[in-house]
Protein backbone atom coordinates (compact mmCIF):
# COMPACT_ATOMS: atom_id res chain seq x y z
CA UNK A 1 0.00 0.00 0.00
CA UNK A 2 2.19 3.11 -1.40
CA UNK A 3 1.34 6.51 0.04
CA UNK A 4 -1.58 5.27 2.75
CA UNK A 5 -1.95 6.10 6.38
CA UNK A 6 1.18 5.89 8.73
CA UNK A 7 3.48 6.92 5.58
CA UNK A 8 6.10 10.02 6.67
CA UNK A 9 8.67 11.51 4.60
CA UNK A 10 11.98 11.31 6.58
CA UNK A 11 12.78 14.68 8.16
CA UNK A 12 16.37 16.04 9.04
CA UNK A 13 16.94 15.83 12.71
CA UNK A 14 18.02 19.49 13.90
CA UNK A 15 20.89 20.13 16.15
CA UNK A 16 20.33 20.62 20.33
CA UNK A 17 19.77 24.30 21.41
CA UNK A 18 23.04 26.02 22.45
CA UNK A 19 22.40 26.66 25.89
CA UNK A 20 23.84 29.99 28.12
CA UNK A 21 26.02 29.86 31.21
CA UNK A 22 23.29 30.11 34.33
CA UNK A 23 24.54 32.94 36.29
CA UNK A 24 25.34 32.54 40.01
CA UNK A 25 22.55 33.85 42.50
CA UNK A 26 23.07 35.74 45.76
CA UNK A 27 21.53 33.74 47.57
CA UNK A 28 22.12 35.78 51.40
CA UNK A 29 21.08 39.22 49.78
CA UNK A 30 17.13 39.61 49.81
CA UNK A 31 15.60 40.59 46.50
CA UNK A 32 14.99 44.36 46.17
CA UNK A 33 12.96 46.68 43.42
CA UNK A 34 14.97 49.88 44.74
CA UNK A 35 15.44 51.78 41.58
CA UNK A 36 18.37 54.51 41.04
CA UNK A 37 17.80 57.79 41.89
CA UNK A 38 17.62 58.66 37.82
CA UNK A 39 14.95 56.60 37.59
CA UNK A 40 11.26 57.80 37.99
CA UNK A 41 8.81 54.93 37.01
CA UNK A 42 6.94 53.34 39.77
CA UNK A 43 7.67 49.48 40.29
CA UNK A 44 5.95 46.92 42.55
CA UNK A 45 7.88 46.21 45.57
CA UNK A 46 9.11 43.29 46.78
CA UNK A 47 8.33 41.53 50.42
CA UNK A 48 11.31 42.43 51.24
CA UNK A 49 11.19 46.72 50.39
CA UNK A 50 7.24 46.51 51.87
CA UNK A 51 8.97 44.84 54.89
CA UNK A 52 11.51 47.61 55.25
CA UNK A 53 9.02 50.29 54.86
CA UNK A 54 6.68 49.20 57.37
CA UNK A 55 9.72 48.57 59.73
CA UNK A 56 10.56 52.54 59.16
CA UNK A 57 6.85 53.14 59.82
CA UNK A 58 6.84 51.47 63.16
CA UNK A 59 9.86 53.48 64.25
CA UNK A 60 8.05 56.25 63.01
CA UNK A 61 4.30 56.36 64.32
CA UNK A 62 3.34 60.01 63.75
CA UNK A 63 4.94 60.56 60.82
CA UNK A 64 2.30 61.47 58.13
CA UNK A 65 2.18 58.66 55.64
CA UNK A 66 3.52 61.31 52.62
CA UNK A 67 6.19 62.08 54.57
CA UNK A 68 6.91 58.12 54.46
CA UNK A 69 6.83 58.35 50.68
CA UNK A 70 9.10 60.97 50.38
CA UNK A 71 11.43 59.16 52.68
CA UNK A 72 11.66 56.49 50.53
CA UNK A 73 11.35 58.54 47.38
CA UNK A 74 14.98 59.96 48.32
CA UNK A 75 16.49 57.06 50.24
CA UNK A 76 20.29 56.82 49.73
CA UNK A 77 19.88 53.11 49.21
CA UNK A 78 18.44 53.34 45.99
CA UNK A 79 14.91 54.91 46.12
CA UNK A 80 11.83 52.55 46.60
CA UNK A 81 8.66 54.64 44.21
CA UNK A 82 5.53 53.77 45.71
CA UNK A 83 2.52 56.77 46.58
CA UNK A 84 0.63 57.11 49.74
CA UNK A 85 -2.44 55.74 48.62
CA UNK A 86 -0.46 52.63 48.22
CA UNK A 87 1.20 53.33 51.76
CA UNK A 88 -2.16 53.29 53.26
Amino acid sequence: MQGGIGVHKPRPRTAPYSQKPRTEWKKDAPATSALSVESAKLQNLTLHDWLTVFAYVDEHPDLPQDWVVTHFNSWPEGILKFTQATLS
